[in-house]
């Protein structure tokens, strides 16, 4: 069983930054593919962001591309989201994703082993 924790949400105007943390437990973490989706008030979760096992890949979704980077330090167990530029559509609640397999691919398509408890980003206008 893998834990997930997110931190680093918060309140922004737009054009600022965030960065999202997510600390894995368990001593698996360097063999999963790690990402990011969000929720939206009133839409459907979607896929953000994710980083292959080794963070030799990287996707992303459209709507952040230019802005957003993932990344990961597989000797903390953690993963990161930068988010600069922020837009007030990017506020969502954004959620932590591991993929057990390895497969990055996996979690663009929206499907992950794991979630975390996700963490609220709100960003005024």
């Amino acid at each position: 069983q893998v834990q997930l924790i997110e931190s680093g949400g918060g309140l922004v105007q737009a054009g600022g930054s965030l960065r999202l943390s997510c600390a894995a437990s368990g001593r698996t973490f360097s063999t999963y593919a790690m990402g990011w989706f969000r929720r939206a008030p009133r839409k459907e979760r979607e896929f953000v962001a994710a980083i292959s096992w080794n963070g030799g890949d990287v996707a992303y979704a459209n709507s952040v591309k230019g802005r957003f980077t993932v990344s990961r330090d597989n000797a903390k167990n953690t993963v990161y989201l930068q988010m600069n530029s922020l837009r007030p559509e990017d506020t969502a609640v954004y959620y932590c994703a591991a993929e057990a397999g390895g497969s990055y691919y996996l979690l663009k398509s929206g499907s992950s082993d794991y979630l975390g408890q996700g963490t609220q980003v709100t960003v005024s206008s």
